[in-house]
């Protein structure tokens, strides 16, 4: 009688191991003796790295100022109002912030611009933007997404390049930061490096410019409007031909939107030959041009001169963290070796009572 494929058996996996489930397996069992090791083991690891991170992240030396320019407070407050009254773009208005460093401020040194109260991880913000217009594609720099709306046309029609309200929104102060060497004598200017910026994989893969007309970006940019707020088309962001357009470092480094409503955002690095130590001793003085109103929605503005380590920037969170799970793993050990102890105890008693 020849087997059908409707006989018993027929759909049977193969009889292997592996289809019939016969390998060996391993299941642990969590007693006691290995429970209570490892939480404290774990414990202990996470309150040596928090630890190291902490002291690590206090050694980190700052100099911050706000310019925010409320009444009463810093300099900046007649460049503020200024902002205030004028509808954007904003003219240029510019002040001053000097301090003194009684010793070397150990480099290399970062500055970065800090802002406050800005939510830039709203929901509709953070969707507010065109991934394919800023790769570069030309169908996208034509056709803007329907999320960048209300920056998505200009009331005539034209195509706005960026679109959204993200690049609509980009932080235009900029800073000079000049040097006294000698007492009354004169002030040198600090070359800030504005290179390199801007995160690798955003500035070499997610942006890209349209390819050039003619060797010209700006005619590739034909047909498009700027962002509102903008005082100058994107084509024009920066006279290096390398660092302008869409991957101008300034605004891809803004396009990377931040998680928590108080941000920070890498403006420079300090790392001329002479200044490849730190900022030396002295007189130092930093003109703003105070370009971007944040009083109207309670917002403040902070310029920072940081160090950083081999963690990075000055974190303490980070190592407060590690320090709070590493002692509650070290709690939770002691809470089962008494929960262990005193259940073992009666256990054994009613054994001896037997």
């Amino acid at each position: 009688m020849a087997w059908s494929a409707t006989s018993p058996g027929a759909n049977q996996p193969d009889n292997t191991a592996f289809t019939q489930q016969r390998l060996p397996a391993w299941q642990p069992l969590l007693s006691a003796g290995i429970t209570l090791p490892l939480f404290f083991c774990v414990g202990l690891a996470f309150i040596g790295l928090g630890l190291g991170l902490y002291y690590s992240s206090n050694g980190i030396k700052e100099i911050e100022y706000d310019y925010t320019g409320e009444p009463g407070i810093g300099n900046c407050t007649a460049c503020a109002r200024v902002g205030e009254r004028v509808a954007p773009p904003h003219p240029n208005c510019t002040c001053q912030w000097c301090f003194s460093l009684p010793e070397l401020f150990q480099g290399p040194v970062f500055l970065y611009y800090e802002l406050s109260n800005f939510y830039q991880n709203n929901r509709r913000y953070v969707v507010s933007r065109d991934d394919e217009q800023l790769s570069g594609l030309a169908s996208a720099l034509r056709h803007p997404a329907n999320e960048c709306a209300p920056y998505q046309r200009t009331p005539t029609g034209l195509p706005i390049a960026p679109c959204g309200a993200i690049a609509n929104s980009l932080f235009n102060d900029s800073f000079k930061l000049l040097y006294q060497r000698q007492p009354n004598g004169p002030y040198d200017e600090v070359p800030l490096d504005r290179t390199g910026i801007a995160w690798w994989t955003d500035y070499h893969v997610k942006f890209h410019n349209p390819a050039p007309i003619n060797g010209s970006l700006k005619l590739a940019f034909h047909g498009t409007a700027k962002p509102p707020n903008w005082p100058r088309p994107v084509y024009d962001l920066s006279p290096d031909p390398n660092n302008t357009g869409f991957v101008n470092q300034d605004f891809v480094v803004w396009m990377r939107t931040a998680a928590l409503p108080t941000f920070r955002k890498l403006y420079a690095r300090i790392r001329h030959v002479n200044y490849s130590a730190g900022l030396p001793r002295g007189t130092y003085c930093v003109n703003i041009t105070y370009n971007y109103p944040v009083l109207a929605f309670g917002g403040q503005k902070r310029i920072i001169f940081s160090s950083i380590s081999w963690m990075g920037g000055k974190n303490p969170f980070l190592g407060i963290a590690y320090l709070t799970f590493g002692s509650l793993c070290i709690i939770t050990g002691f809470v089962m070796l008494i929960v262990y102890i005193r259940y073992q105890d009666e256990n054994g008693d009613g054994d001896e009572d037997e």
